[in-house]
């Protein structure tokens, strides 16, 4: 008997969003399609008129200004010219003045492995005999904190500066930025531990380190930061938690100055340091951030920055503003023995600048080796370098990955993008202890909030809407 025409004989359906239709039909040996769909922005109703606004009404006025944003990143070429007093070549870092990472804060919100840095760091300058002076003077508003970001400088992790500590000077053209030495593992201001032993490194950087890096840039010739990234990425950086690989390059091309200008110890200490790299790359993506002013209307993030208390975001259309949030736990992280969750600051550092110009958690596919933080493997590594392209503007022209086929590392963070499908940008990280004073206990991934992402984008169509 032949089928009637108008008599469904077999079913074939795409389901959106919730499974349970497509798994009633896969039991009945159905071809389904799933489809994981959820409404932009959640449903939010007030950010749904913002997104519309944004591709809308001004969509092709905010993509422009991101095309001109990504290629400024792209043609950004900053060098490492030479080592200087922070002092002598910071804008506005001067006696009474200590920077620190993140968006501002006033002293009595600073957190604990912040705290402990920066009172080491007026002993240092000889400010204070005392941590306990220290802390006066801090309370009492006689010492200056600000944010490094808008000095110019980035520092990783707690990101002190002070007037006298020795800083990595790189320059694109007319922009310059900074960033202090590597401090290396163990007891150092940079992982929260201002103990005697941190201090004396200092003075090791202010009296030998420092200048003898001076002299062998001198010796040398500029470097190419970003040049030297590109080679690292494909020898299993991914240049913010591991650096190693684009840290024996940079010896490489300092070996015939290190030969010339000599110091055992700085040159022992450098190769010893497998982060050392790490300050070098944030004060050149610094130099990258400080090309996109003036991309007015562009969505495209040109800050991250947290303090272990909030986390702050500035984008490219609206520079030197902030959006901030209650930073981020570490969640996806491998804590060393004896440590718990309790135990862990909350998510710190500038170095988060890396990853708005493509590299760190933009390139985990470079290094699958950190997604052992995280529990996962190469494949893991490489999905979340994928699922962070979903929310960028373009790929990468210099940062490519031969283990990709050569596809170039996501680039670009559109904000619009974090805000519409709820994925924000993942920052590879170290984990301090939140309260003892001991260091760095662990590594993982930092997953930040929406919600300055989302207060940028609004701030942006009120701008574009000319309100």
């Amino acid at each position: 008997m032949t089928p009637r025409a108008d008599v469904l004989t077999r079913v074939e359906a795409v389901n959106l969003g919730l499974s349970t239709f497509a798994d009633a039909l896969r039991a009945q040996d159905a071809p389904v399609v799933q489809v994981d769909w959820r409404p932009p922005a959640g449903g939010d109703a007030t950010m749904l008129d913002v997104l519309t606004r944004l591709w809308g009404r001004h969509g092709r006025v905010v993509g422009a200004a991101n095309a001109d944003a990504v290629a400024r990143i792209e043609g950004c070429s900053p060098r490492a010219v030479t080592v200087a007093a922070a002092s002598s070549v910071v804008p506005g870092l001067e006696d009474g003045v200590l920077l620190h990472s993140g968006p501002p804060i006033a002293w009595e919100r600073v957190c604990d492995p912040q705290r402990r840095a920066l009172l080491a760091a007026v002993v240092f300058e000889g400010w204070a005999a005392s941590r306990a002076e220290a802390a006066s003077l801090l309370e009492r508003g006689e010492i200056t904190l600000a944010p490094g970001n808008e000095h110019d400088h980035v520092g990783p992790m707690t990101g002190v500066c002070s007037p006298s500590m020795p800083v990595w000077v790189v320059e694109d053209g007319a922009r310059r930025a900074f960033s202090t030495l590597n401090e290396g593992p163990g007891n150092t201001l940079w992982f929260g531990v201002g103990d005697d032993e941190a201090v004396s490194r200092l003075r090791f950087f202010r009296d030998d380190l420092g200048p003898r890096l001076a002299r062998m840039l001198e010796h040398r010739g500029p470097i190419d930061v970003f040049g030297l990234a590109a080679q690292g990425l494909n020898m299993g950086d991914e240049l913010h938690m591991r650096s190693q690989a684009t840290g024996n390059l940079l010896l490489r091309e300092l070996a015939a100055s290190i030969a010339v200008v000599g110091g055992e110890e700085a040159a022992r200490f450098i190769a010893g340091n497998h982060h050392f790299f790490l300050n070098l790359t944030m004060a050149a993506s610094k130099c990258a951030s400080l090309a996109l002013d003036g991309c007015l209307g562009s969505s495209v993030v040109s800050l991250i920055s947290r303090n272990g208390v909030e986390v702050g975001v500035q984008l490219a259309g609206m520079p030197g503003r902030w959006f901030v949030a209650p930073a981020a736990t570490v969640d996806d992280a491998l804590l060393r023995g004896g440590h718990t969750a309790d135990d862990a600051a909350r998510d710190i550092g500038d170095s988060a600048v890396i990853e708005c110009i493509g590299l760190g958690g933009m390139a985990l596919a470079a290094a699958p080796v950190v997604a052992s933080f995280f529990g996962g493997n190469a494949a893991a590594a490489a999905a979340r370098t994928e699922l962070m392209a979903q929310i960028c503007a373009a790929r990468s022209e210099r940062f490519t990955l031969a283990n990709r086929d050569h596809v170039g590392t996501p680039v670009g963070i559109d904000a619009r993008l974090v805000a519409e499908l709820d994925v924000t940008p993942q920052i590879t990280t170290g984990v301090l202890h939140g309260h003892a004073g001991t260091g760095q206990i662990g590594a993982g991934v930092a997953h930040q909030p929406v919600a300055p992402f989302r207060a940028a984008i609004t701030a942006l169509a009120a701008e574009l809407d000319g309100d």
